[in-house]
């Protein structure tokens, strides 16, 4: 009988998140699974690395019978230290998420979350990012379930195209979206991105805040418009920005036929 696939997750949100470890009891069903969080919140990050300080690993309690640890560093930086310092063998995948908060769209250059599974797509480890439309730190994750175990034993078994991740976004809906899509990231971009105060010393000071504008709002073919029409968005990503990279699935629209029959 041979080995179970081990699969390497990880996140943004840190170890603490409720995200993560819903999804790690689900995964605890398909394969071994090593998690390896930052151990603070790092959203926005998206594929930066400590350079000027030192990391630190701590061994956690086992969840769910997953082995868990925290980092000190970025999600890419948990990436590494987990490929290098943490696994006896090398990952069948890495999940990262559940990220409290869509990846849509432009989004997907700044999430910490798709910065993790970008990684591990560098590493040629087939690689997917999980997220909800919620960021509630009491998110119900309920949404993600069906998407997340359909998708993970379909790259499991398939793999992706070199240097290409997937990047799941789901609804905040009641119950189970009834559709998944396969879609195109949507055109747009984030207004008025910070605000500025005055602090008691009477010295200006600006905290992120924005609003996303979505250019092609009428554009059935996009993450964005799946989203609002309550449908699991599935976005391929090419970690190869200088070059023209065929992020075609085929294996994808039977998942996703697959996903409807329930």
């Amino acid at each position: 009988m041979g080995k179970r696939p081990l699969i390497l997750v990880s996140n943004d949100d840190s170890y603490q998140a409720l995200g993560v470890h819903v999804l790690i009891e689900r995964l605890v069903e398909i394969g071994d699974v090593v998690a390896v969080c930052p151990q603070y919140p790092q959203s926005g990050k998206s594929m930066a690395i400590t350079i000027n300080q030192p990391l630190y690993i701590n061994q956690l309690p086992d969840y769910k019978g997953a082995k868990m640890f925290s980092a000190t560093g970025t999600p890419v930086d948990c990436i590494k230290l987990a490929m290098y310092h943490v696994l006896d063998r090398r990952p069948d995948i890495v999940v990262a998420g559940i990220n409290h908060g869509s990846n849509s769209a432009i989004n997907v250059l700044y999430s910490g979350t798709m910065g993790a599974a970008m990684e591990g797509a560098t590493f040629g480890i087939p690689s997917i990012g999980f997220s909800i439309t919620d960021h509630s730190p009491n998110a119900d994750f309920t949404p993600c379930l069906r998407a997340v175990d359909l998708l993970t034993r379909a790259v499991l078994e398939k793999e992706l195209p070199s240097g290409v991740c997937l990047n799941v976004n789901v609804p905040n809906i009641q119950g189970v979206p009834a559709e998944m899509k396969v879609c195109d990231p949507c055109n747009g971009r984030w207004n008025d991105e910070f605000k500025e105060y005055t602090d008691p010393f009477g010295r200006k000071f600006y905290w992120i805040t924005g609003k996303y504008e979505n250019l092609e709002p009428d554009n059935t073919e996009t993450d964005e418009w799946a989203l609002a029409h309550g449908i699991i968005s599935v976005v391929p990503v090419a970690i190869e920005r200088t070059k023209h990279v065929d992020t075609r699935i085929d294996w994808l629209d039977q998942v996703i036929r697959q996903y409807r029959e329930k």
